[in-house]
């Protein structure tokens, strides 16, 4: 199970998008679904078909939004948390070999369509928890376990 936790800015976005989605999207579409319908035989009419399968994929994210929502925990930064990782840090580390990387961890809903974010749950982010610069945090995975340096943690707005 994901951690039901969430960045104030992932916690933003996710209510835009189901206001847009129920504001936007879906009367447009149910719109297009009677338009549609009015044609007469809905069996070989491919707007209709294509429209009313949209319409069941805007309800079932709705769906999704509204109890995720309201399951969520927004967790905000607190100033005693810097210099040590914690939810929403952004961190940079490198192992061995020099391959360094950066990202942010933050809440699974967050991770999708993006660059440089890593889910708390993941073995890199239980490995860096409460660690700070200087700190090496063991990260097993199944492709085995690799020591990675913590360069640098930065807290952003």
């Amino acid at each position: 199970m994901n951690t039901p936790l969430i960045t104030r800015q992932g916690f933003a976005e996710l209510q835009a998008e189901l206001d847009r989605l129920w504001r936007i999207e879906r009367p447009d579409v149910t719109k297009k679904v009677a338009w549609a319908a009015s044609l007469g035989d809905r069996s070989e009419n491919a707007d209709y078909q294509y429209n009313k399968k949209r319409l069941r994929e805007l309800d079932r994210r709705i769906r999704y939004l509204r109890k995720r929502l309201e399951s969520l925990k927004i967790v905000y930064h607190q100033p005693e948390q810097n210099g040590r990782v914690f939810f929403g840090a952004w961190v940079e580390v490198e192992n061995e070999a020099g391959q360094v990387l950066v990202f942010r961890l933050v809440g699974y809903d967050e991770i999708f369509n993006r660059k440089n974010y890593i889910s708390i749950d993941s073995p890199m982010a239980r490995a860096l928890l409460k660690k700070e610069v200087g700190d090496e945090a063991e990260v097993v995975t199944e492709a085995g376990a690799t020591i990675w340096y913590v360069n640098s943690i930065e807290y952003k707005d």
